[in-house]
């Protein structure tokens, strides 16, 4: 089953040749996420060939124009290629208002239901739920309102043995018990006990997006143990200052939330166009917390 990140932005503020603003999704059993949409995110999404009318959440962190000015374009193309399908918009009160104004400016009524849920600045709260996963917000610190997003997977449901299938005849009235951890009684009132005729199911997954932020150690809680983490790092040590100044970390701060929250593994991103060579990022993490990786463009991370 699969869960897995695709990196379409790793910039930040401005868009270089090799760089697209901030923009990613997860794909859970091929439904599809869009976390933040900066510039270009339609064009990110055409060249790795993921089909996004088959996007039906985004998730907007938040207001820095790096993070949304790519939206409009792409529910306009969705409008064009005549969507009829509901789209949900999760984000703060104030992009319902700028693409209200942008949709009135040109005339344009979409072809589907545009659905916003408003994002609140100062509480942590489920905002979405089905029957695979949940996600919550994450407060972050970064000057303006600003929430990350923390998706975890339902606990799965225990497998049928193949062999016990084949062995026992039991009605189909009973598999949503059994796969709920009830044990069997047969017609003769022989007890099978849950455990020895299923699977136990595989460990549910998670993935903890922390967008534009400076250091926040009250994030760690909240992220601790998670899969995947993404954590932003405009900056190297050497501007932390600036960093802290500009409401954002360097690589090195990412690394120790990282460890802190004792995380699997860290994606860092959100790159200033100042550095060329992100290794140098890369490497400033890895001092801290080993298992860190680049979130370049195209990338793909398997959880």
């Amino acid at each position: 089953m699969t869960f897995s990140v695709t990196i379409l932005g790793s910039g930040s503020a401005m868009p270089i040749a090799n760089r697209h603003l901030s923009a990613q999704i997860l794909n859970v059993n091929e439904h599809l996420f869009l976390i933040d949409c900066g510039e270009g995110t339609q064009l990110q999404l055409r060249k790795y060939h993921i089909k996004f009318q088959r996007i039906n959440n985004i998730f907007i962190s938040h207001l820095h124009g790096d993070h949304y000015f790519g939206l409009i374009c792409l529910l306009t193309t969705m409008h064009l290629l005549g969507r009829t399908n509901e789209l949900h918009l999760y984000a703060f009160p104030e992009l319902k208002q700028i693409i209200d104004i942008q949709l009135k400016a040109s005339n344009t009524k979409l072809s589907y239901p545009l659905i916003f849920h408003l994002l609140k600045c100062d509480i942590s709260e489920i905002i979405f739920e089905d029957d695979r996963l949940f996600v919550e917000t994450i407060i972050l610190n970064h000057g303006i309102p600003d929430c990350g997003f923390l998706f975890r997977e339902k606990k799965h449901e225990r497998n049928m043995k193949k062999n016990v299938l084949n062995k026992l005849n039991i009605p189909f009235t009973e598999f949503g018990k059994i796969k709920k951890g009830e044990d069997y009684t047969d017609d003769n009132g022989r007890l099978y006990k849950n455990a020895d005729i299923t699977i136990e199911p595989p460990k549910p997954r998670s993935y903890a997006y922390c967008s534009d932020t400076k250091y926040f150690e009250p994030v760690v809680e909240q992220i601790k143990d998670v899969d995947l983490l993404y954590h932003e790092a405009t900056f190297m040590e050497e501007k932390k200052t600036v960093a802290a100044q500009r409401f954002h970390s360097t690589a090195k701060q990412a690394g120790k939330i990282a460890k802190k929250a004792n995380v699997r593994k860290l994606i860092i991103g959100h790159f200033s166009a100042r550095y060329k060579d992100l290794n140098l990022l890369l490497e400033e993490a890895k001092k801290v917390f080993s298992n860190t990786f680049l979130a370049e463009d195209g990338k793909i991370f398997d959880i």
